[in-house]
């Protein structure tokens, strides 16, 4: 009997031993942890990366800690021009970088890197967002755009003062794809210069500028090498970023994680247009201090960089023409971004949405008055 019992016990031991080695599949097993990889290629420091730990924190927060996602900015992962191809082959999981970085690719969404007047990052950023919601391109079927953004608009900052368009003649300014096209159309020569190189490339008079936004004059302290901005916003393009997950990546993720990064990819639409927004004053302020002279454009003087400017624009149309698209398909894209400037135009009047450039009434010595 009592050998009966020591079998029982030995029996009920080894039964508990195995249920605590054993993985349990049962409806009461602890989920999987998916372990996901983000690259981005702004510095570590810089806000644009800063607010991606905030996105990563939202995620893991909401998710009760199913997902885990490890950062790595500074290209430190994928730099900025191999972030497409690294995201499609899964190196990352999902990256962060801008359509001009792989010229060619996103010919559609190339659009609106036109110079069709954007006034601010806020504006640029919901018109990018809208033009992705009503075309849906084919050629972002290669990924999962989870949101887009715009930079600030690309104003002229140069060594040398421009005041008016025939002041460009002759000068280099570091401008790649469609953006350099624009110089082209303005009379400028446009350079292809890497970003990180062109701090030093004005310094030595390689270049003579540079058309990027306010906001550089501080993160790549352009201020230092250059004694003037021109803030051309009437012609205003800028590059436009996107955040974009691995297909795979996506499919294989459960519904209700999907509806997690679909609502907070919302939400992070937003804090990235209001964040542009808010380094372009940064920039501005740095280049004051530095004491770099801001021209701006009278309206008669605006008015003949636009009509220059549309030369650039001509010139992308009969391009995707001639890739096989119709004219009017093209110019349907114009129209209604252009709509969609004047809508959000509007609106961040209307909400008092401060900007250092675009017009008077978005200006904060107009909005504070």
């Amino acid at each position: 009997m009592k050998q009966k019992r020591l079998f029982i016990v030995v029996g009920i031991l080894c039964l508990g031993l195995m249920v605590a080695v054993l993985p349990f599949e049962g409806p009461y097993a602890q989920p999987k942890v998916i372990t996901l990889k983000f690259a981005n290629y702004f510095p570590p420091v810089a806000k644009h990366t800063l607010i991606g730990n905030e996105f990563i924190e939202e995620i893991e927060k909401r998710t009760a800690g199913r997902v885990k996602i490890t950062y790595y900015p500074g290209g430190t992962l994928l730099t900025a021009p191999a972030m497409i191809d690294g995201i499609i082959k899964g190196i990352a999981d999902m990256g962060y970088t801008h359509v001009e970085y792989s010229p060619g690719r996103f010919l559609v969404t190339e659009v609106c890197d036109m110079p069709l007047g954007y006034p601010s990052a806020w504006v640029g950023g919901q018109c990018v967002n809208d033009f992705y919601q009503k075309f849906k391109p084919k050629e972002w079927d290669v990924v999962h755009p989870l949101w887009f953004n715009s930079s600030n608009p690309n104003i002229v900052i140069c060594k040398k003062p421009v005041r008016k368009l025939e002041d460009l003649k002759g000068l280099i300014i570091r401008a790649p794809g469609r953006v350099g096209d624009v110089i082209k159309a303005l009379g400028g020569t446009p350079a292809p210069t890497p970003m990180i190189e062109v701090y030093e490339a004005i310094a030595k008079g390689v270049n003579d500028g540079v058309f990027t936004p306010y906001e550089t004059l501080k993160t790549f302290k352009f201020a230092e090498v250059v004694k003037y901005t021109t803030v051309s916003w009437q012609i205003g393009n800028f590059y436009a970023f996107y955040v974009a997950m691995n297909k795979d990546t996506w499919k294989k993720l459960p519904p209700d994680i999907q509806a997690i990064f679909t609502e907070v990819s919302g939400m992070f639409r937003e804090k990235y247009a209001l964040m542009w927004n808010s380094i372009d004053f940064e920039g501005m302020e740095f280049a004051k201090a530095k004491g770099v002279e801001l021209i701006e454009l009278s309206s008669e003087e605006a008015s003949r960089w636009k009509q220059a400017a549309e030369v650039a624009i001509e010139g992308y149309i009969k391009e995707m023409v001639g890739k096989g698209h119709k004219e009017d398909e093209v110019r349907g894209w114009i129209k209604f971004l252009r709509e969609r400037i004047d809508y959000w135009t509007k609106k961040q009047i209307e909400w008092r949405i401060a900007s250092p450039t675009g017009p008077k009434e978005m200006r904060p010595e107009f909005i504070l008055r």
